[in-house]
Order: C-alpha cells, then structure tokens, then sequence
C-alpha cells in the first residue's frame, strides 16, 4: 500500500485487481476439466487467435472488401466480390479439404504456416492497399484461414479431456474465439482510426505470428494417426473408407440450412445498410452493429446452452433449428427492418450454434473414434460451403428492399427442411442420391 492514498492511485490499484481477477477466471476456464493436460488448452489458444486475425482483417478491410459490391450498378464489382468470397470455399471442398484430411504429419506446422502466411499476406496487403495486388492478397488469406479451420476441426478430438464430450469442447472453443474476436477487433478498429487499415493490418499481421507460435505448442500427439479411418459422405463406394450413417447426413443438411442463413445475412444486411445510408459511416457502423451484436448473442447463447444439455434425438433438434430459422426469414421478409433482421439473426445464430452441437453430438455418437477426425474435417467443408451459398444469395439478390431477399432465402430454408426430414426417412430430394443410406450400427469399413 502507498503511504499516501489518492484517487489515481486507488483506481490503478483496483485496475490491476480486476484485471488479475480477470487472468485468473480466464485461464481457470481454459484449463477446466483436464484440458491443459490434454492439449485442449493449447488448440483453444490457438483458435483464439484465428477468430482474432479474422476480425481484425475484417476491419481493416471493411472499406473495400466487404462494400465494394454495395453499387448495384457496378456489376465488376459484384463479380470480383462474389470471386473473393467464393474461391476460398471452392478450393477448400474439392481440393485443400481432402488434401489436409490426407496429412498424416505435420499437421502443427500447417497450423502454424497459415498463421505465418496470413501475416506475410496482410504485410503485402498493408503496402499494396491501393492497389490490385490487395486483392489476391485477400484471397490468399481467406484459403489460408479456411484451411485452419479444416485442420482444427480434424484435430479437436485428439485434443479431448476424459469426461467431456465432443460438443462441449467444440462449444467451449467457439465460445473463447468469439470473445477472442470481439475483443481484438475493437483493438483493430483503434488502430485503424490512429494510423489507418494500413496500421490494422500490420497488427493483424502481428496476431498472426502470435498464433504461430501457439500453434506449435499444440501437443505433438495429434500428430499421431496410427489405425485412423477416413470418413466418406458421399454414397459412392471407396475402399478402406467409413460411411458416416444416415444421423451425421440429416445433421449436415440441417446444419447446412442453418449456415446459408448466417451467411446470407452477413452479407445481405451490410450491403442494404451501405446503400440506404450511403455517405453517413457513422449510421452505417451503428445498424450493423445491431444485427452483428444480435448473431453475437445468438452465438454466446446457442453454445453456452447446446454445452449444458443433453440430446436424446439431435436428428430432431436440428429440424426444428431449421424451422425457426425458416420462420425468422419468413417474419423478416413480412415485417421487413433493421429490428427484424436482428431478429433474424439472433435466432439464426442460435439455431446454427445448436445444430453443431448437434451434429457434433451425432458425430461422436455413430462413428468409432478412428474415423471421427476425418469426419469433422469434411463435415467443416460442407458446411463453409453451405456458408458461401447463402453469401453469394446476399450479394446477387437486390439490396433494395428487404422482402424479396428473405423471401427468397426462406424458400432454401424450407426446400433444406424438407431434404433434411426426407433423408431422416430414408429419401431425398436430390436426384442420384441413393435413397437408403446406411443405419449408424450397420456402418463398417468398405
């Protein structure tokens, strides 16, 4: 204690025990029920860190990236928007997907290469802000963040603690990386307003290095694949490969459902409130905010409850995620408005949250542990696709009025629900699917 008491002194005082509280709470929880002897801890510090590089570089390029298809006029800028949102996707399905599900070792150091290579492109970006270099740039930076994704979603359940399941930890890690993202993308935003988008993706490329380093502290017995089991989704019959069963199909179309949404409307809202307040970027940052604070609160809420309770039939949790995000956009589309936007995603990011639980749920449930980590790394894939989907429905259906969008993204919603319950019975929509997909008991190597 000081000799003498004064009030700076005693707000630095009580500053430094909130924030130790803080530091403790903090990694109390990150260490809970045996994750920092597992390794949970570690791919947990390290997600952290992707959900911070992605927002920060979010905001950094919210000037240019992510608005500049909001003219409805300049049909180049829509095509060259939809190209950098789209390419990522499209070349983690057919091609990084598979080939990260292939990796046998190293899987560390790929974690480790995207952080470092997402630095090095935000560097390139920093210099070349002004020019058409910043695109690729950007390109490159999204596949390397989807690629992690990938990665992270195959090495989850190696990293689990006895005694807690693979839906609470999945739910736990979602949960750390969207604080970790809220809070570093408010840093970025202050580092943008001080020295520009420049100055954000310099730090951004800072998080970046960060992250490499901590994902090389992941524990190396992830690497360790011996006796694994790739997963197959598709019907088609292929050697020395599991089919996932007919409960991890009605998940993923479920959750696919779920995902055009939340894609649909990050997109779709930004580019209506870019052009219904043009030139006024105070206005523009507030009505985002409420719809971003609504999805964030859906996110906190859908995880923080899917991590508390227990699933006697997920299958049937994930129908009705599908149908209160169908109602949602039908309301919107009814009574359209920033409020009900909000709305709609509100309920559209607690509807995603739980059909992940769920499908994590059902994952760990059918599939014998060998093939689990194969089976979230594809079933990421799908679902950033399904993402993607309804992104590109964002940006192509007219920012005008907000009822022929939702009208239109309710109708996928509903065409989704009917493929999801269909497959649950053992039928599809989809012509050239096969019908009977095989019962989760009855699931072996073929």
């Amino acid at each position: 204690m000081p000799k003498k008491l004064t009030v700076t002194r005693v707000a630095a005082m009580r500053s430094r025990q909130l924030t130790g509280r803080a530091v403790t709470t903090f990694k109390r929880a990150a260490t809970a029920d045996g994750a920092d002897r597992s390794g949970l801890t570690s791919l947990t510090y390290a997600s952290m860190m992707d959900y911070a590089v992605d927002a920060a570089v979010a905001v950094a390029l919210a000037n240019t990236l992510f608005f500049a298809a909001a003219t409805a006029e300049s049909k180049t800028n829509v095509a060259l928007y939809l190209l950098i949102t789209v390419a990522p996707f499209a070349l983690v399905a057919p091609v990084v997907g598979p080939l990260l599900d292939r990796l046998q070792r190293g899987r560390r150091a790929a974690l480790s290469v995207a952080f470092v290579g997402r630095a090095v492109l935000c560097v390139v970006m920093a210099l070349n802000y002004d020019t058409w270099v910043l695109y690729p740039a950007a390109l490159g930076a999204m596949v390397l963040s989807k690629s992690f994704t990938v990665l992270k979603a195959a090495i989850t359940p190696r990293v689990l603690p006895e005694g807690i399941t693979l839906a609470t930890t999945n739910s736990r890690i979602t949960t750390f990386g969207l604080v970790a993202g809220g809070v570093f993308g408010g840093v970025a935003a202050g580092v943008a307003y001080f020295w520009g988008s420049p100055g954000a993706l310099y730090f951004t490329a800072a998080l970046g290095v960060a992250g490499a380093v901590l994902s090389a502290r992941i524990p190396k017995w992830v690497e360790i694949t011996a006796g694994e089991v790739p997963a197959r989704l598709r019907s088609t019959r292929r050697a020395k490969r599991r089919p996932v069963g007919r409960a991890v199909v009605v998940a993923l179309w479920g959750n696919s459902g779920a995902r055009v949404l939340t894609g649909f409307l990050t997109l779709f809202v930004a580019f209506v409130v870019k052009q219904q307040a043009d030139g006024d970027a105070a206005q523009q940052l507030y009505l985002i905010g409420i719809v971003g604070a609504a999805a964030g609160a859906g996110s906190f809420l859908g995880n923080g409850v899917g991590s508390r309770l227990t699933f006697r039939s997920p299958e049937v949790m994930v129908l009705g995620c599908v149908a209160g995000a169908c109602a949602a956009a039908v309301v919107a589309a009814v009574f359209p408005g920033i409020l009900t936007a909000a709305i709609v995603g509100l309920v559209g990011a607690t509807g995603s949250a739980l059909a992940k639980v769920c499908l994590d749920a059902v994952i760990q449930r059918d599939l014998p542990e060998e093939s689990r980590a194969s089976a979230f790394g594809r079933s990421e894939t799908v679902l950033q696709l399904a993402w993607v989907f309804g992104g590109a429905l964002g940006v192509l259906l007219p920012h005008s009025t907000f009822w022929i969008g939702f009208t239109v993204v309710a109708s996928v919603l509903a065409v989704v629900g009917i493929q999801t319950a269909l497959v649950r019975s053992g039928r599809s929509l989809v012509p050239g699917v096969r019908r009977k997909a095989p019962l989760p008991e009855k699931a072996g190597v073929v």
